[in-house]
């Protein structure tokens, strides 16, 4: 059972191909969607395989509670994520599915608008409590769920043409909400992504749900015969991905070392140390600002950063 969950936001930089297969649709390779709402995700696994890749190809020391390691470290690397070969233990670390947070649209004004709606936004709120999170700015408690639709940031936004915002080519009228405001300001501080306040907006759920399905980036594609320099036949096709500067988020969640004898626990066997603290501590010293998920790393998709929570000091 996981004791500790660590929330982490993830920035899209390059467009962002976490795939279902090919599918008989309109668009023959589609992201992955939650099967409910229809909002794109990263399902877990893809993810937790990202991450592996990162850790198992960092050869730097870093000191996890009073020992230091190296963070390949196979021991702790299958301790940490699961052994690979014989399945014996399961891993101490796990992760939730990537949940969409903030989507960019066009914007006739700014450039491109973030836009969210109150159901990401209830749902994000919960998920951080239920974690043991806080959502607060300088001690205020932010009313996340009170934030109406077609609303902005009081103040703030830079995306407005007379209390409106043109989206593609379509017009929402908007209010300003003091609470959006605050919300803005703290994710900018938890993301690092100061443009938040400027380009955040919520529309209802169904034009957000309308937003993600329509907006994303579809591809076609094509594959060369080396032989004669033109398409092979039947090597037409379309990939969807999710926009560069999309937001999610996901958790890194830690239990306790699956394993009884203290001597087979590595160097998250230390007397008085929490176990499932000392994972998240290897996985926070692990982890670094940028890395790619997804598919078609050699065409330079899937850049992401990583921006781990901090607490309030």
């Amino acid at each position: 059972m996981f004791k500790k969950a660590l929330p982490f936001f993830i920035h899209i930089i390059t467009p962002l191909h976490a795939g279902t297969g090919q599918e008989l649709g309109i668009v023959d390779l589609p992201i992955q969607r939650e099967r409910h709402t229809g909002f794109p995700k990263i399902e877990a696994s893809g993810l937790k395989g990202s991450m592996r890749e990162v850790f198992e190809e960092n050869n730097k020391k870093v000191k996890v509670g009073n020992k230091e390691v190296s963070i390949n470290d196979k021991i702790t690397i299958d301790l940490t994520f699961g052994p690979e070969a014989e399945i014996s233990h399961a891993g101490a670390l796990g992760f939730t599915d990537a949940r969409i947070l903030l989507f960019p649209v066009k914007s006739m004004k700014g450039v491109f608008a973030y836009i969210t709606c109150p159901q990401v936004l209830k749902r994000f709120e919960e998920e951080i409590i239920i974690a043991g999170g806080k959502i607060e700015l300088n001690g205020q408690k932010i009313n996340i769920s009170g934030i109406p639709k077609n609303s902005f940031p009081k103040d703030t936004s830079q995306v407005l043409v007379s209390s409106k915002v043109i989206l593609e080519e379509y017009t929402f009228e908007l209010n300003p909400n003091e609470d959006l405001k605050l919300f803005a300001n703290w994710l900018a501080q938890k993301t690092g992504i100061e443009k938040i306040p400027q380009k955040i907006v919520v529309l209802s759920n169904d034009d957000f749900k309308d937003f993600v399905h329509l907006s994303t980036e579809v591809i076609t594609r094509i594959k060369i015969n080396n032989a004669t320099g033109t398409v092979e036949t039947g090597a037409l096709f379309t990939e969807e991905f999710l926009p560069a500067e999309t937001i999610l988020y996901s958790f890194a969640l830690a239990s306790p070392i699956f394993k009884e004898k203290p001597e087979e626990k590595g160097i998250f066997n230390q007397n008085g140390k929490d176990e499932a603290g000392l994972v998240l501590e290897f996985f926070k010293a692990g982890m670094p600002e940028v890395m790619q998920i997804g598919g078609d790393a050699t065409i330079g998709k899937g850049i992401v950063r990583i921006k781990l929570w901090e607490d309030e000091k």
